[in-house]
């Protein structure tokens, strides 16, 4: 199973064929730009379609700090996104709070993990959207 740097590396070398299907889910990858040290970093994310846009979770499994890639996304919202063999340019924003429960719901529905995530945080768990710039 590929994870972390491996994840990333095979993704992009395969255009997703390799790490695009991930533990039963599937992942795109997010460049973001560091806040504090302006080196691009990648992620691997577990997303779903909605319309043009696509959806990650910033879980950050349950942990009380949001993780590093949504806090780069705060200082500046623009990154860049690679799906298979797709990349573009997004604009990262929350999803609203009128969104957020089927957003939510949607997420869950491929990764129930979330539900136990939020149980061990006090921080309300973001969806972030990704939609194309």
């Amino acid at each position: 199973m590929l994870y972390g740097k491996e994840h990333v590396e095979r993704y992009q070398e395969t255009d997703g064929e390799e790490g695009h299907e991930w533990q039963g889910t599937v992942t795109l990858l997010l460049t973001t730009t560091g806040r504090r040290s302006g080196k691009r970093r990648t992620t691997p994310l577990i997303y779903q379609r909605e319309g043009d846009a696509y959806l990650v979770v910033a879980s950050n499994g349950g942990a009380d700090e949001a993780p590093a890639w949504y806090r780069n996304l705060e200082a500046d919202p623009t990154a860049h996104v690679q799906v298979k063999g797709e990349k573009f340019t997004a604009r990262a924003r929350n999803a609203t709070p009128e969104e957020k429960p089927a957003y939510w719901e949607k997420m869950t529905a491929v990764w129930p993990a979330y539900d136990d995530y939020q149980r061990k945080t006090g921080r309300e768990i973001p969806v972030v959207v990704l939609e194309p710039a």
